[in-house]
């Protein structure tokens, strides 16, 4: 195995490293998982273990008390599964004990996102917050569907390109509901809290149109992608819900603190998870937390495969795409 450090210092927030990655595994194949330890080097869960709230502790409180602000702002924590520019669909793997970030499969193949004119890979560091949940149970009565069973996802925009596995502190900027095959995807606009361009989008309610101002073109682009990017695979364009409007910053709080609501249901058994994995190192009275031992077998159970050759490169596939 291999360890990766997979959160850094965040300059002025002064953020301790909290948090490291263990790969299993090849890169570019089935096999592959990144595992999640805390700043104790106890494996950890990155859907459950790892606070929604940026600054708190990994106190074992649902939801812990204190958080990180900026200002005003209150700070989420972002678990990044795709850097910008990327095509390998990675994801939390929400069907797994401990949940690693793996490359998703559908069919028995690797799942690659198609470049689409004039766009490379995902358009952002994408990735999800933590202890968040959307029941696929619950009907959204703002869109009329159930949620997509899945961490809410953060398309962050910032101008670094984050690794996979990386925690960032983000800021939360507006939110866009997307309608995919019936069910309600939530996608938070954010930035990382320490990028440059993270101080000039700081209107008092709009901050939709600070994006608008300083990234101009880049909201647009956003539909687009989302609109778009399953066509090349032969499926239908996907909708969205306000006709494609971005919400603001506190509409997209108040979904967020509604999916961080049906997580801790999940957590403490009043909902049905389905298949979702809940096993966890730090959530008290969960019935799902298990021993720092326990943890680590989950990790070592994991075959580790040995290549004496570089993986081969990805099929991306080139589309031009207009409507």
């Amino acid at each position: 195995s291999r360890l990766l450090l997979a959160a850094r210092g965040w300059g002025c927030l002064g953020a301790m490293s909290r948090y490291s990655t263990e790969q299993r595994g090849r890169p570019n194949s089935p096999d592959y998982r990144l595992y999640f330890k805390n700043a104790d080097g106890k494996y950890i869960s990155p859907f459950h273990d790892i606070p929604l709230f940026a600054g708190s502790k990994e106190d074992k409180e649902i939801p812990a008390k204190r958080s990180k602000t900026t200002g005003s702002e209150i700070l989420f924590n972002m678990i990044v599964e795709v850097p910008r520019w990327t095509n390998a669909k990675m994801e939390i793997a929400t069907e797994e004990p401990l949940n690693p970030i793996k490359h998703d499969i559908k069919k028995g193949k690797l799942r690659y996102v198609a470049n689409i004119f004039p766009h490379k890979g995902y358009i952002w560091n994408y990735g999800a917050l933590p202890q968040t949940w959307e029941d696929p149970n619950h009907m959204d009565k703002i869109t009329g569907c159930c949620g997509d069973n899945d961490p809410i996802d953060v398309c962050e925009i910032g101008s670094k390109v984050h690794s996979s596995g990386e925690i960032v502190q983000v800021k939360v900027l507006g939110v866009l509901a997307l309608v995919d095959e019936g069910e309600t995807d939530w996608k938070i606009i954010a930035i990382s809290a320490d990028d440059p361009e993270a101080q000039k989008i700081h209107g008092k309610y709009f901050y939709i149109d600070d994006v608008k101002k300083h990234k101009p073109g880049y909201l647009e682009a956003t539909l687009d992608w989302f609109q778009l990017y399953k066509v090349p695979d032969g499926k239908p364009e996907n909708h969205f819900a306000f006709n494609g409007e971005f919400k603001d910053k506190d509409f997209a709080v108040e979904i967020i603190k509604s999916t961080h609501e049906h997580w801790k249901a999940l957590l403490h058994k009043k909902v049905d998870g389905g298949t979702i994995k809940c096993t966890n190192v730090l959530v008290s009275g969960s019935p799902f937390c298990c021993s720092d031992e326990d943890a680590r077998s989950i990790v070592q159970s994991v075959r580790i495969f040995t290549f004496f050759s570089p993986p081969p490169p990805p099929p991306f596939l080139m589309v031009n795409w207009k409507r």
